[in-house]
């Protein structure tokens, strides 16, 4: 009996033995429990991810060269960059976004001025959409900017994009309980696999008129009030997702003593706060317009379009590129944004047809002489 009491005590020093030890980084005033704990061996696992590339060599301005116009045709939004600062931002694009597959990825390489692929028409968009958050959005990305290495990290389809979330095939509306309101779902990974409500991005981040973010109401009164428990769930889902996307905890924004009060709150909160309104912005006036230019591959079973989120750019560290500064290498994209690019085709069905460069079809081949092959 001893023997096997010495033998579990054995067992279970050997496991905590085993245990990685956490790093603990303080983040707010001492005694108030705002600290931070990180796995070192997560740390590591990240740093490729976050690691920028060499940026692309810098040329001598050349007072003779060429205007931009004359060079390429059908340029559509980098319309104020000269003919050598264009050619840089192009190839450092392919190397963010399509490293294996190139300029081909949005080009037809034979006619760079074709509007043919769709990729193309979504990366004007994409541009105007970086240059607006560099200029718009600073109350969230600072002067650290972003370019799309921010999102993309080398992949032509940026992880950590969204679709609105149907639930499990086999998820009945309600039961005798009453409707589940999405709660008590397994296998959601968004909201850490808890039992709340499954899909808090679609209520909170699609758009710009989504509700506000509450938990408890401003008002007493019963009619008034309408912040409910149902509404709060979804909070508590949403701020789940935000702490997985940036590999927090709640305290990285927030007092847990006084999670409502501004006063005790960490400056984090104030800039989660403006980046929250600054993804709704992007997915109602950029993603709304990318959503029907892409093939159905690209879409959701349903149909659905994909959306960015927190995750999108910060992939589990609380600062992006863990806070590198890409952008004063590529100043280009810091320039300010004009209106949404809206020329060209707006539907996938439209793109090759809404083409003013598209390349001229292959003559005929004469017909064979007869008696040759």
């Amino acid at each position: 009996m001893q023997a096997a009491l010495w033998s579990s005590v054995a067992f279970v020093l050997l496991l905590l033995t085993a245990c990685e030890r956490p790093q603990a980084v303080q983040g707010g005033y001492r005694g108030t429990s705002q600290i931070q704990l990180y796995q070192p061996s997560t740390l590591a696992a990240n740093v490729a991810l976050n690691t920028v590339p060499e940026p692309e060599p810098v040329d001598d301005p050349d007072p003779e060269a060429p205007k931009l116009d004359e060079v390429y045709k059908n340029v559509q939004v980098l319309t104020d960059l000269s003919v050598l600062d264009f050619s840089r931002l192009m190839q450092a694009m392919s190397t963010w976004v399509a490293p294996e597959q190139g300029c081909s990825y949005c080009h037809n390489t034979k006619n760079l001025a074709s509007d043919e692929k769709y990729a193309k028409i979504v990366a004007r968009h994409m541009l105007q959409m970086t240059r607006n958050i560099n200029n718009t959005w600073k109350t969230h990305v600072g002067e650290t900017g972003v370019t799309c290495y921010t999102c993309h990290r080398g992949q032509p389809v940026p992880s950590g994009d969204w679709f609105k979330n149907p639930g499990l095939p086999t998820q009945v509306a309600s039961d005798f309980m009453g409707g589940k309101h999405g709660q008590n779902t397994p296998t959601m990974a968004t909201v850490g696999n808890a039992s709340l409500p499954y899909d808090p991005l679609s209520k909170f981040l699609d758009s710009k008129d989504s509700p506000t973010i509450r938990v408890q109401g401003e008002k007493a009164l019963a009619g008034t009030n309408g912040t409910s428990v149902k509404l709060a769930e979804n909070t508590y889902g949403l701020m789940i997702y935000i702490s997985n996307s940036l590999g927090v905890n709640c305290t990285f924004c927030h007092q847990t003593r006084a999670m409502a009060n501004w006063q005790q709150s960490s400056p984090q909160r104030v800039t989660a706060w403006h980046g929250i309104r600054m993804v709704r912005d992007l997915n109602t006036t950029y993603l709304a317009k990318v959503g029907p230019l892409l093939p159905e591959h690209r879409l959701s079973a349903e149909g659905d379009y994909p959306k960015v989120g927190c995750a999108t750019c910060h992939k589990g560290a609380n600062k992006p590129l863990y806070g590198s500064k890409m952008l004063p290498d590529y100043p280009e994209l810091g320039v300010g944004a004009k209106a949404p690019y809206a020329g060209g085709a707006t539907a996938f069905k439209d793109v090759e047809g809404l083409n003013p460069y598209k390349s001229p079809p292959p003559k005929p081949k004469p017909p064979a002489t007869p008696g040759t092959s």
